[in-house]
């Protein structure tokens, strides 16, 4: 077996021009956030966009958008392993790969976002000052570390079983299957308490939130998934039956309806009651007092979950792969958009003062965040690239 894992190993720096011109593209990008971030760690925070007034900002929205595109493997995993839906059941390890690079991507948001990285050691057990459990970053830490482990787990099980040329044995594994569930849950809720959990902050401070977090999770995870699967169909020797993009752009449908729902109940509630606390949701789509930096990227991130709403709703065109790939962009982007910094920035504003602070990010920032991107990018690559000839049974015991 460890022969085989080895050769696998081997194939992940084989391919053609375009597979290294991917590979060196990804390698400047994250060399690029890297001379950024050593300018951060020399300098401080204050090279970011960020002050007393914003003091999150790009990273953390990075950080939230990611939380929820590793909690979307969980739309995988039930239809795969619970009602052993085949062709869903066949593409699962590739959505669990996604969960494992999102959460790293998500721990390096948070590092680069300490500022001094050696503070991480507070968030470590025995070691650091943990406060669990009155802590919610240190449940936050819990859920997140446990949610890698779980996918991990996953992972390298079904490898051991590929590489022997067996299928999985669920009986093993269903255990961690069904803790994997309200782990996946757990994930995004314990994000949405960071911020629903604080009281000065009345645009974040409601308890609609957390459906909310999870409603748009379970939309951008598998629309990024659909635009994976196709490019590893095309790029490989995986088979990836229709029928499991389309259930996956099914299942979009109906979350991407239920988040639009909570969104429209949300803007009723605070424009109908007409209290001083609209004013955060009053910035984000109209402008507060001739401050309206972000109503442009609201208005179209709101016009993008729309169409892409109408698109997968009508099967006639989440079936068209045209159609199906503009609605799974417009949501990726829309969602990016909303639940980054149309969530981060309008909780600090206006704030405890009154003060409008309109908070964009450096170009440091930007830099930083394409590199830890390459590197989610990178990491989904050599990964994919490692488990496909184990997947596809070109590597394994008694065929090497």
């Amino acid at each position: 077996m460890i022969t085989v894992l080895f050769k696998a190993l081997g194939r992940t720096v084989i391919g053609d021009v375009r597979y290294y011109a991917w590979l060196s593209f990804l390698m400047v990008v994250i060399g690029l956030g890297v001379n950024a971030y050593m300018q951060q760690i020399d300098r401080g925070l204050i090279i970011t966009a960020m002050r007393d007034q914003v003091s999150w900002g790009f990273y953390i929205a990075n950080f939230t958008f990611l939380v929820g595109v590793a909690a979307a493997a969980v739309l995988l995993v039930i239809p795969a392993y619970l009602y052993q839906f085949k062709p869903i059941k066949e593409i699962v390890l590739f959505g669990e790969i996604l969960a494992v690079t999102a959460i790293i991507m998500c721990i390096l948001f948070i590092m680069v976002d300490l500022g001094q990285p050696m503070r991480v050691w507070h968030l470590l057990p025995v070691i650091g000052m943990m406060n669990f459990p009155s802590s919610l970053l240190a449940w936050d830490v819990i859920v997140l570390n446990g949610y890698l482990l779980i996918n991990l787990l996953l992972v390298f099980y079904a490898l051991g079983r590929f590489v022997q040329g067996k299928d999985y044995k669920l009986s093993l594994v269903l255990p961690l299957i069904l803790l994997s569930i309200p782990w996946a849950v757990s994930i995004h809720t314990v994000t949405a308490f960071l911020y629903n959990g604080l009281p000065a902050r009345p645009f974040w401070n409601a308890s609609i939130l957390a459906p909310r977090f999870l409603a748009s999770a379970f939309c951008s995870g598998p629309a990024i998934m659909i635009i994976l699967l196709q490019v590893i169909r095309r790029a490989s020797k995986v088979e990836i039956d229709n029928k499991a993009i389309f259930k996956i752009a099914e299942l979009i449908a109906y979350t991407m309806g239920i988040n639009l729902f909570l969104l429209g109940a949300e803007i009723f509630k605070e424009f109908y009651s007409g209290s001083i606390h609209k004013a955060p949701l009053e910035y984000l789509y109209l402008g507060l007092h001739g401050k309206a930096l972000l109503v442009p990227w609201m208005r179209t991130a709101l016009v993008f979950n729309i169409t892409a709403f109408v698109i997968f709703l009508l099967p006639k065109m989440r079936e068209n792969f045209y159609a199906l790939n503009i609605g799974a962009v417009l949501i990726i982007a829309g969602v990016y958009i909303e639940k980054g910094m149309g969530l981060i920035v309008p909780g600090f504003i206006p704030d405890s003062l009154g003060e409008i602070y309109e908070y964009w990010p450096s170009s440091q920032e930007i830099i930083i965040t394409a590199g830890i991107w390459a590197f989610g990018a990178l990491f989904y690559t050599l990964f994919a690239k490692f488990i496909i000839p184990v997947y596809t049974g070109e590597l394994k015991i008694g065929n090497q």
